[in-house]
C-alpha cells in the first residue's frame, strides 16, 4: 500500500516515531490539520519537512512572532510602479504542506489571518478570495512549557485543529539511533518521494467510501456528548469536533487497510482529536486534565459489539 511506503520513508528520517506519523498522515488524508505541542529539539520540522518530501508537496514555514502581521501570512497587495497596478504578492499559505513555527507567539489577530485558510480553504486580500490548492495541510506547533512572550490560541482556533499531538522524547536505543543516523549524513537531504499529491487527492476520494456502520457511528456520537456533560468540563466537544472524529477514524481504517471503521479505531483517535477541545472548569488547564476526561469517558461508555463489516 502506498500508505505503508509513504510511513517507511517518513521513517527513514524520524526515528521510533510511528505512531505519531500515523496519525499526523491520518489528518492530512481527513482534510484536518495538526497541532504538534512539544518541548524544542524534538523533530518537529524536520518530520513536516519529511512529510512535505515523502508527497513530493510545496513546503514553506512561517515563525511565528509577536511583531508578525496577518498579511505576511496570507499575502498583500503591493503596487508596481512599472506595471502602474497593484500587484499580489502571495504570502506562505499559497503552499500544500505549512509549518506555523511556535504559532503561540503571535498574536491572536495574526493567529487568526489563518482560521479561513485551514477552515475554507481560500484566503480573502483586499476584498478578494483566492482558492488554495490541495492538499493544504497545517502542522502547527507551539512550546508546552515556555509561557513567557505567548498568546494562548483561543477555543475558535484550537477547533480548527482535527488532532493534538505530541511527539515526546526518545528512549535510549532512539536517541542512540538518531546520532548514528545523523553523524555522517543528513537523511532528509537525499530524501525521495514515494507518493505525489494527485495521488495524496485520490486517497482522500477513497477514504470517503470507507463503511462506518451505524452502532459505530452512535459509539462517537455518545462520547461528544458525554465530554459536554463531564463535571470537569465547562464546554464540551463541538459537532465539528463530531465530524471529525468520524473523518479521523475513516482515514486511519484507510491507513490499515481496511474499508470500514471499527470502535477501536474510534478509542485510538478520541484523546487527539477531542481532548484539545475541551473547556475545562477552573483549576483544570493542563492538557493532561482534558486528556483523562476523555479516556475516563472512553473507559464509561459502552464499546458496541457486531460486525462492523456490513450494515
Amino acid at each position: 500500500m502506498k500508505t505503508n511506503e509513504l510511513i517507511d520513508n517518513i521513517s527513514k528520517v524520524i526515528v521510533g516515531k510511528e505512531e505519531t506519523i500515523e496519525l499526523l498522515l491520518t489528518c492530512m488524508l481527513a482534510g484536518g490539520h495538526v497541532l504538534l505541542e512539544d518541548i524544542p529539539g524534538t523533530g518537529k520540522t524536520k518530520l513536516a519537512r519529511s512529510i512535505a518530501a515523502s508527497c513530493k508537496a510545496d513546503f514553506k514555514r512561517i515563525q511565528f512572532t509577536p511583531d508578525l502581521l496577518p498579511s505576511d501570512v496570507t499575502g498583500l497587495n503591493v503596487y508596481d510602479a512599472k506595471q502602474n497596478e497593484f500587484v499580489l504578492k502571495k504570502g506562505p499559505v499559497f503552499t500544500s504542506i505549512l509549518l506555523a513555527d511556535e504559532i503561540n507567539r503571535a498574536t491572536p489577530r495574526t493567529q487568526a489571518g489563518l482560521l479561513e485558510c485551514m477552515e475554507e480553504r481560500q484566503v480573502t486580500i483586499d476584498g478578494e478570495t483566492y482558492a488554495l490548492k490541495e492538499p493544504f495541510f497545517v502542522i502547527a506547533t507551539q512550546n508546552p512549557i515556555e509561557n513567557a512572550g505567548t498568546f494562548p490560541l483561543p477555543e475558535a482556533q484550537m477547533d480548527r485543529f482535527m488532532m493534538r499531538l505530541s511527539m515526546g522524547l526518545p528512549s535510549k536505543s532512539e536517541e542512540e539511533d538518531i546520532l548514528r543516523r545523523f553523524m555522517k549524513e543528513e537523511p532528509l537531504a537525499t530524501l525521495e518521494s514515494v507518493v505525489t499529491p494527485e495521488e495524496i487527492e485520490t486517497m482522500k476520494t477513497e477514504i470517503k467510501e470507507v463503511f462506518v456502520h451505524p452502532l459505530v457511528l452512535s459509539y462517537m456520537v455518545d462520547i461528544v456528548q458525554a465530554s459536554r456533560k463531564a463535571s470537569e468540563v465547562l464546554s464540551g466537544a463541538s459537532p465539528r469536533a463530531t465530524i471529525a472524529l468520524c473523518n479521523a477514524a475513516k482515514a486511519y481504517a484507510y491507513l490499515k487497510g481496511r474499508k470500514y471503521v471499527n470502535p477501536d479505531d474510534v478509542k485510538k483517535l478520541a484523546v487527539p482529536v477531542l481532548a484539545h477541545r475541551l473547556v475545562m472548569s477552573f483549576g483544570s488547564t493542563s492538557a493532561k486534565d482534558a486528556e483523562a476526561v476523555i479516556v475516563k469517558i472512553i473507559n464509561q461508555v459502552e464499546t458496541p459489539t457486531e460486525n462492523f463489516e456490513v450494515g
